[in-house]
């Protein structure tokens, strides 16, 4: 989707991983002066290799185009805390793991940190955005932005209101999303949202298939590929999302959805001889 929408002008992303990694390079490569903030001093390193490499391939792919392309590394710093955020940051993403309780931690923190319009989200994929906006004395400035991984390469930004989210702080997100070239969905907060929810799902489904032995994974992935245009097979989608993470969030969803979202025995299996796909080599497949 193309857009002439300008990105925040300063963004805040808490946590360096591959998610939070990716987050920032979107930014940085649309405009934006962007601060990680990575506590450990190994992922902090790791994230800011993560953020140069993801721009120079970017570069090589002629994605990144005209006087973007000149100085955009240099928009982005590592910081060692939420303090060390700048005060006029305008959005400040969290994407941590899925806990609960340190996503609230950060984004409390957060708010002590930045100007009172700085719009709080969420990169959760699953968890309750109307908890995590319950925890903030201005829950109106806060909403789930869910990006999907790899998050450069990804068009669509799914965006997750709580039920006082104010309509200035929705229209930013959308605003910012199509800066960033990426196409919105906005959804209700409901546990899953909508695309894990049904992304879970076709997945879990799939392994009951492979566990069952009705199909191995290969020909599951053809048939839903060939059979209902999905441009990845759900086994090896579950494998670039990590096992792992599939695992955490079908727990949650079976708490808050019932027996349907329970979670099969060979992922936990799976996941319990570390096989959490392309993270760690093997998963439904092998990875080189």
């Amino acid at each position: 989707m193309t857009s002439a929408a300008a990105p925040p002008p300063v963004v805040g992303v808490i946590g360096g991983g591959r998610m939070g990694a990716g987050i920032a390079q979107s930014f940085a490569a649309a405009g934006s002066r962007v601060v990680v903030v990575e506590r450990d001093k190994s992922a902090a390193s790791a994230a800011m290799e993560r953020v140069t490499k993801g721009l120079r391939q970017a570069a090589e792919r002629g994605t990144l185009a005209g006087p973007q392309t000149l100085g955009v590394p240099d928009r982005v710093i590592v910081a060692s805390s939420i303090a060390e955020l700048p005060h006029d940051t305008d959005l400040v993403v969290e994407a941590v793991f899925e806990d609960a309780a340190l996503k609230a931690e950060l984004l409390a923190a957060a708010e002590d940190v930045v100007h009172d319009g700085c719009v709080l989200a969420s990169n959760t994929s699953a968890l309750s955005v109307t908890e995590l906006a319950a925890v903030l004395r201005s829950p109106g400035r806060f909403l789930g932005m869910h990006f999907f991984n790899p998050v450069p390469v990804s068009a669509l930004v799914e965006l997750v209101l709580a039920p006082g989210t104010t309509e200035a702080t929705r229209a930013a997100a959308v605003r910012w999303t199509h800066a960033l070239g990426k196409q919105d969905v906005v959804v209700k907060d409901s546990p899953g949202f909508a695309s894990s929810r049904l992304g879970l799902a076709l997945g879990l489904e799939a392994i009951r298939m492979v566990e069952e032995g009705v199909a191995d994974p290969e020909a599951v992935d053809t048939a839903m590929r060939l059979g209902y245009r999905h441009p990845m097979g759900p086994l090896r989608l579950t494998d670039v999302v990590g096992l792992d993470v599939r695992l955490a969030i079908a727990e949650h969803l079976h708490t808050r959805l019932g027996e349907r979202f329970a979670p099969p025995r060979l992922l936990r299996e799976k996941v319990a001889r570390g096989e959490l796909g392309r993270k760690t080599g093997r998963g439904f497949y092998r990875w080189q």
